[in-house]
């Protein structure tokens, strides 16, 4: 993602409006206390914060242009109001839905279970993330060459608590990774060492796969209705998404600007 602003000081407007300096130093002490896998350096943070205001601030003249109730103690509420009679998103078809499962059929396996050990290079903000991901590829290869390696490595290297117990996590279903780890290790016949990192919210993993337990298949009619949600859902957010876009290219800014489809466009 480009840096949305050079001058993290710099004022901030939107078609002539002022956001003031208080409010921006009230969204960056937000999203600084928010809770996520380490510290983003300090300029992302305020771009960030920037980017978000003047999110705020257009959806709020395009309401006031709507005639739409104006609640600043409650910007989420009228934002929905704005994209509810603005933005078009198409349900999802019977047909959209059946095409995703048969595409997706691990993602609906209940039961699956996997016993999985890892070793975890944590992303903290205070080393270069190419120097974190060099020294878990490093490990990995080593360990490719030597499998009985990784207990020791793991206590060694790792930065997860399971360091102490040789990396293992014990038997994990989907429901107990998050999704960007669950999607690494579920759905395939692998065991052994991956041979490849996985890349999570909290860094970069090297993962054993020590033993599988095969899942049941849910049936398409159990879960259609979902399926159809998520798939909505979706289209909602990437006509959303256009929608923001779109204001912003015809308003006057000062202070941020807009990347094509980069970045969490709704705050």
């Amino acid at each position: 993602m480009e840096n949305l602003l050079t001058d993290a000081h710099a004022p901030l407007r939107v078609n002539g409006i002022e956001i003031s300096a208080s409010d921006i130093d009230a969204a960056v002490a937000e999203l600084a206390d928010a809770p996520g896998p380490g510290e983003a350096p300090a300029a992302d943070v305020a771009q960030t914060a920037r980017y978000a205001l003047a999110i705020r601030e257009l959806v709020r003249q395009r309401a006031v242009e709507l005639g739409v109730p104006i609640d600043t103690d409650r910007p989420d509420t009228m934002a929905d109001a704005v994209f509810a009679k603005e933005v078009v998103t198409p349900v999802a078809t019977p047909e959209e839905s059946r095409r995703y499962y048969e595409q997706h059929r691990e993602r609906f396996t209940s039961g699956e279970l996997v016993h999985a050990s890892h070793i975890l290079f944590g992303v903290t903000g205070r080393a270069p993330l190419a120097l974190v991901r060099a020294k878990a590829e490093e490990t990995l290869n080593a360990i490719l060459q030597a499998p009985d390696q990784f207990e020791s490595l793991a206590r060694e290297r790792s930065n997860c608590p399971s360091a102490q117990v040789g990396g293992s996590l014990g038997q994990l279903d989907r429901d107990s990774c998050v999704p960007e780890f669950a999607q690494g290790i579920f759905g395939s016949q692998e065991t052994g060492v991956l041979p490849r990192l996985i890349k999570t919210r909290f860094g970069f993993h090297l993962v054993r796969i020590d033993h599988r337990v095969p899942g049941t298949l849910i049936p398409f009619d159990a879960v259609k209705d979902d399926v159809a949600t998520m798939l909505t859902e979706q289209v909602r957010l990437r006509a959303t998404r256009q929608y923001v876009l779109l204001l912003a290219a015809q308003a006057e800014l000062e202070g941020v600007s807009f990347a094509p489809a980069d970045g969490p466009l709704v705050q």
